[in-house]
């Protein structure tokens, strides 16, 4: 009984010190997963990695273009749905569709100027053939993008409107087709006031562009 508390006393003490060494020496180890160097135990063997086999195959299956979104098709399918609903004037279904299309050709874009710049200068065809691609959905992009600026006047939110026709000239530039008709939008709403392009007539607008059909 003498001796009963020096010794729990001992026992509480070496309990709390055990753990803090502990976590010094842990603490000592750098957390790298990616480094080669890996301290082992002298008697410790390398531990074999065996690449993952797909438990089903036929879950490893590329892309399917006609069920992806990550897709040229699926984009499309997107802005199909779109028209339909612009047709029978749910705009707000329509707004969603094309908000999804006009991401998912950015996205593609993105993905294919990428690849045609890691390419490039290795393999000039396949980077050529990427950068094709990148530019082909960008166009759809902007095409998506203009209409969705139409469906942002049909609901009377220019605002909105403004800033995707912006877009649209920065990317196509004011000498293309499309370049102009967003231009002309912007006209219209009267967040410019030159016309463009200007003839050399009497200097009158073109005809208004607003149509969702």
């Amino acid at each position: 009984m003498i001796f009963a508390k020096p010794i729990r006393f001992v026992y509480s003490k070496f309990s709390l010190t055990i753990p803090i060494v502990a976590a010094f020496i842990l603490l000592q180890q750098p957390l790298n997963a990616q480094s080669g160097n890996t301290v082992e135990s002298e008697n410790s063997s390398p531990i074999p990695v065996q690449p993952i086999q797909p438990t089903q195959p036929e879950n490893a299956r590329p892309l399917d273009p006609q069920n992806s979104l990550l897709s040229l098709q699926g984009g499309q399918r997107l802005m199909t749905e779109a028209d339909n609903a612009i047709a029978s004037e749910n705009y707000e279904l329509a707004n969603q569709k094309l908000q999804e299309a006009r991401q998912i050709f950015n996205q593609l874009s993105n993905f294919h100027s990428q690849l045609a710049a890691s390419f490039s200068g290795i393999d000039n065809r396949l980077a050529d053939d990427q950068r094709t691609k990148a530019l082909n959905t960008a166009q759809m992009r902007d095409q998506a993008t203009y209409q969705l600026a139409l469906v942002h006047r049909a609901q009377n939110q220019p605002e909105l409107a403004v800033p995707l026709l912006v877009q649209i000239i920065s990317s196509q530039q004011p000498t293309r087709d499309l370049g102009k008709k967003a231009y002309q939008q912007l006209l219209e709403l009267g967040f410019v006031d030159i016309p463009y392009p200007r003839s050399s007539g009497d200097g009158q607008p073109p005809a208004s562009s607003q149509s969702l059909k």
